[in-house]
């Protein structure tokens, strides 16, 4: 299964090479993070130092991804081919942020 996750991700990073480095986040978003975990978590813009700004759905589903803040980094810097610094995660239904770079 993940010999298949690695061939997904490498075909995916090489569709997405036409498309700005914003949009290849969005996309390689599902891929890495899976389909359950990327349903509690939406992609909001990558800021010009290089941070990628998500919205989380819930306290519980931001501690998750806070969790695997670096693997999803890197997974993400390695499919969309982006020199991503960070991920900036914010409650959506709340003001209270945390930044995890990574």
């Amino acid at each position: 299964m993940q010999r298949l996750r690695d061939v997904l991700r490498s075909n995916l990073g090489r569709s997405l090479q036409d498309l700005t480095p914003e949009d290849r986040l969005a996309a390689a978003w599902q891929v890495v993070c899976g389909a359950a975990l990327a349903a509690h978590g939406e992609v909001q813009h990558l800021d010009p130092e290089g941070v990628l700004h998500v919205r989380v759905m819930s306290r519980e589903w931001m501690e998750e991804f806070v969790s695997r803040r670096i693997s999803l980094a890197n997974d993400l810097r390695r499919v969309a081919s982006v020199p991503l610094t960070g991920i900036h995660f914010q409650e959506a239904r709340n003001t209270h942020t945390r930044v995890a770079r990574g």
